[in-house]
Parts: C-alpha cells; sequence; structure tokens
C-alpha cells in the first residue's frame, strides 16, 4: 500500500488498524498461561497504549473534519 498523502488518511488507516492488533493482543493474553506474568503484563500494557492510541487517533480525526475547507469523505 502507497504511503497516506495527509495527515487524514495516515490517521484513517491506523484507525482501521488499531481494532485488529488489539484483538490479536486479547487472543494472545488469553493464551498465554497464568504462569507467564511477564507476558501477561506486557501484553495487557499494550491493549492499553493501542486502546488510548485508538481514542487519539479518532479525536484527532474529528478536529480535522471540523477544520473548513477539509473533505470528511
Amino acid at each position: 500500500m502507497p504511503s497516506p498523502t495527509n495527515e487524514r488518511q495516515a490517521l484513517e488507516r491506523e484507525r482501521a488498524e488499531l481494532p485488529g492488533q488489539i484483538s490479536a493482543h486479547q487472543a494472545e493474553l488469553a493464551a498465554t498461561p497464568a504462569t507467564n506474568k511477564a507476558r501477561l503484563e506486557r501484553l495487557a500494557w499494550q491493549i492499553r497504549e493501542r486502546e488510548k492510541w485508538l481514542a487519539d487517533v479518532r479525536k484527532r480525526l474529528a478536529a480535522l473534519q471540523g477544520r473548513p475547507g477539509l473533505r470528511t469523505s
């Protein structure tokens, strides 16, 4: 896939990719034995960080859509 040409396209691509990354980490977390505490903590941290980033991406996209002169579709 070619690189996005602007910030909005980059954010839209991230918004589309992040839920899949979160789901993959959740599945990996569920499959990790409870005895592997370090891995469990790392996966939980990665999930939280991606959820925070997804919220930020959505907020930034909403702000971009409010700017005059930008197409939102």
